[in-house]
């Protein structure tokens, strides 16, 4: 398989399940699944020439698409690095799928 073609397929991953990312929205989990995670990336900061996170807005949501999207809403946080919304947002996945 060519490198082109496998870059393509390669799925981006956290702990097993698939991230993608959409301008500064990152979506954890499978629509799939009853539940996803949002991330959005609210401020950042330079560090050298890369931009860092500073404010991340995480939020469990119902993945459900006959519900408002308002309503899909089930929990939200703030959290100050990337790394530590994640983490929650790994966490609060887990509970909520491993409950239905």
């Amino acid at each position: 398989m060519s490198a082109a073609k496998k870059s393509k397929s390669a799925v981006l991953e956290y702990k097993g399940r698939p991230l993608r990312r959409k301008d500064n929205l990152i979506y954890y989990g499978s629509m799939a699944d009853k539940y996803i995670i949002m991330l959005q990336i609210l401020d950042t900061k330079k560090v050298k020439d890369m931009d860092v996170a500073t404010r991340v807005s995480v939020q469990l949501q119902l993945t459900d698409p006959a519900i408002k999207s308002r309503d899909r809403i089930v929990k939200k946080s703030e959290k100050d690095s990337l790394y530590s919304a994640i983490d929650l947002g790994a966490v609060w996945l887990e509970r909520a799928l491993a409950n239905g």
